[in-house]
């Protein structure tokens, strides 16, 4: 599939256009300290910027991309050969030692410059740690972990403030191939690429409709949970994505598997995929994505039937690209659910 591009860089001082794409889930009730109740969907950015103490979204999302290149620069300089490692559930869910001084870097250079700020972050998370209505930054230092051990360069870091429970700023940056998505709420979603490059998201200026999985190249990932129910649904979808439609499949083009969620997102949101089904992922794995993919047009849904707002935190997620009508979008994610056959995942919403 082939996609042009803008290649022009946006000027110095030029606020970036905001998405000319339909918005949904941005709805969402937020109260400020001082009890006032606003609804997110209709929040400028400069009430944005008095909720979060004064700091403008502009200035917290050059903060972040500049955090987040100065950790690339420590995860292409580490030698994943030699980093130690640690299991965690089992041995597809690995933490290495580079994950922790990435993580530890990020919190710092946030608490320094947003003290009033709370984190949220991957490798220090706490269990029962909620998401609460306040200005945080939800990091994943590495998400990708086992392509880092590898050496295949499909890794992201992933940086988002939210406001409210719900994303208004996003970074993720591949240090590998040096690619950079960025959006804030209501100024549009954007790749910055190697050569400097600002192209607005989606990458083709027209998405074509959307209209059937049978014309998708779908994105999906394995988890780390390899058997029981959710393992069983996991697989089953699989397989009907790929079965022809004599079997009961769907019969799309095609399946990638990139092993970062972060990145699954910003691909659907530059139209490299069409679609992204996945369940047991975690907060800090979507969150800039999230805000990445709504900037781009793009639809969020749950990846289990019947739920149209899903929530941050729920772990379960299904994101469709940007396309002429929301109708073309919604249509394909019914007929993803249909291949459910009723059933739904079940995840813990607490880490343990």
């Amino acid at each position: 599939m082939s996609y042009s591009t803008d290649q022009s860089r946006a000027p110095s001082g030029i606020e970036s256009p905001a998405s000319p794409y339909p918005q949904a889930g941005q709805g969402t009730p937020f109260t400020s300290p001082d009890g006032s109740v606003f609804d997110l969907g209709d929040v400028d950015e400069h009430l944005l910027a008095s909720l979060c103490g004064g700091v403008a979204l502009e200035d917290t999302q050059e903060t972040l991309v500049q955090i987040a290149r100065r950790c690339g620069e420590i995860i292409l300089a580490a030698d994943p050969t030699a980093d130690a490692s640690d299991t965690k559930n089992n041995s597809s869910d690995r933490v290495t030692e580079t994950d922790k001084q990435v993580e530890e870097i990020v919190h710092q250079a946030v608490r320094t410059k947003y003290p009033n700020f709370k984190f949220l972050g991957e490798e220090t998370f706490k269990e029962g740690t909620k998401l609460t209505d306040a200005p945080t930054i939800v990091a994943d230092p590495i998400d990708g972990t086992l392509n880092f051990i590898h050496g295949f360069p499909n890794v992201s870091i992933s940086l988002a403030l939210t406001v409210g429970r719900k994303p208004v700023v996003g970074v993720v940056y591949n240090p590998f191939r040096n690619d950079l998505f960025t959006a804030i709420k209501g100024k549009g979603a954007f790749l910055t690429r190697h050569d400097g490059r600002r192209i607005p998201l989606p990458g083709k200026r027209n998405p074509p409709p959307i209209d059937s999985l049978n014309d998708c190249l779908v994105a999906i990932e394995w988890g780390n949970q390899r058997s029981g129910p959710n393992w069983d649904i996991r697989t089953s979808v699989h397989k009907k994505l790929l079965s022809s439609k004599d079997a009961g499949g769907a019969m799309v083009h095609s399946v990638r598997s990139s092993g970062s969620a972060a990145l699954d997102f910003c691909y659907v949101a530059a139209g490299w995929m069409d679609v992204f089904w996945e369940g047991g992922v975690w907060i800090w794995d979507i969150c800039a994505g999230w805000i990445i993919l709504q900037e781009a047009g793009g639809l969020i849904a749950s990846a289990n039937p019947g739920c149209w707002d899903p929530e941050l935190e729920g772990r379960c997620y299904l994101a469709v690209r940007a396309a002429p009508e929301r109708d073309g979008q919604k249509r394909v994610v019914e007929e993803l659910w249909s291949l459910m056959d009723g059933r739904s995942f079940a995840y813990p919403v607490a880490k343990k």
